[in-house]
């Protein structure tokens, strides 16, 4: 007996895309075999290179995002599609088009809202090492603070249900995105899963718009934003205990040498210490009012979530 075939997910393959004409009509075609009935869209990122021209010509629907930076097409995307399943992959044929099936029967069976695609190099060249070491690091700082559920959190190739897609609230604007993604779903305890696949090389002619350093310090500047804003108590206590330390290395041989002379002889330095200390006080209680509007922002988040219904 055959299933109602208004009954099956419509899937959406995403592609963001800058400067891609080397690999995106390769990208378009092996989604396409995988994933027959799914839509393939291309959002090209003010390429010069002819990539959305490449990209409409493999049959891909294409759109233009002006603004720079992945974050910002991501945004986009997530507006102006709408479909049950979303599987975004990066525009550079490095990810394995053949897990796709793979993906969406985890996400059907499980019931998952995110599943991540953990990768595995097949080449030498796949994984330049400053990128694998970041990597690890930033997935390493994000479990521990926010929960251990992906061991590759800047993976490009990622599946979400439209109850994901459109509850995000994306305040990314470039490569960061990847780790923003992972610390809402942690957040707010959305179900994820994740599976490995393939990851190989860029052709000869493709060339990588990462830059390692610059890339690096601004995931981890991101991450340190959404701690601050995510963990207000932990984050201000944190920085109001290394203020106490300050002011406790400069105040404690003013206080030694008052009880043994009752003088003060130092008192610009016993000033400056009582003044970091109630800066200490002053950042916990700043703490512990922020973690109360952070409840409140994650009850709104996760009230809109809930208020998507899952697809039976």
């Amino acid at each position: 007996m055959r299933s109602d075939p208004s009954d099956e997910p419509r899937v959406a393959v995403l592609v963001p895309c800058y400067n891609e004409a080397a690999t995106v009509a390769r990208v378009v075609r092996d989604f396409r075999a995988a994933l027959p009935s799914a839509e393939i869209w291309v959002f090209d990122n003010n390429s010069t290179d002819g990539t959305a021209d490449l990209a409409r010509a493999a049959g891909a629907f294409v759109r233009r995002e002006e603004r720079k930076g992945k974050g910002n097409v991501v945004r986009r995307m997530f507006a102006d599609v709408e479909a049950d399943l979303y599987v975004m992959v990066d525009g550079d044929a490095t990810y394995d088009a053949t897990a796709a099936p793979r993906l969406i029967s985890m996400a059907l069976e499980g019931g998952y809202d995110m599943v991540n695609v953990a990768r595995l190099e097949t080449g030498e060249k796949a994984y330049r090492p400053g990128h694998r070491f970041g990597n690890r690091l930033l997935t390493g700082l994000v479990g521990r603070v926010f929960g251990t559920r992906t061991t590759d959190m800047l993976s490009g190739y990622k599946l979400f249900t439209r109850r994901f897609v459109k509850t995000f609230p994306a305040v990314s604007t470039g490569f960061e995105i990847e780790a923003e993604l992972m610390i809402h779903a942690l957040e707010l305890g959305i179900p994820i899963a994740e599976i490995s696949a393939p990851y190989g090389e860029r052709p000869a002619d493709s060339a990588s718009k990462l830059q390692t350093w610059r890339d690096g310090f601004l995931i981890l500047r991101l991450i340190g934003a959404l701690i601050r804003r995510e963990r207000p108590l932990e984050f201000f206590s944190l920085a109001g205990a290394a203020l106490a330390l300050v002011s406790l290395i400069l105040g404690l041989p003013v206080i030694l040498e008052f009880r043994e002379t009752g003088l003060v002889p130092r008192l610009p330095t016993a000033v400056l210490s009582a003044a970091i200390m109630l800066a200490a006080f002053l950042s916990f209680a700043v703490g512990l009012m922020l973690e109360a509007v952070a409840y409140s922002r994650r009850e709104m988040k996760r009230l809109a979530y809930l208020g998507v219904p899952p697809r039976p």
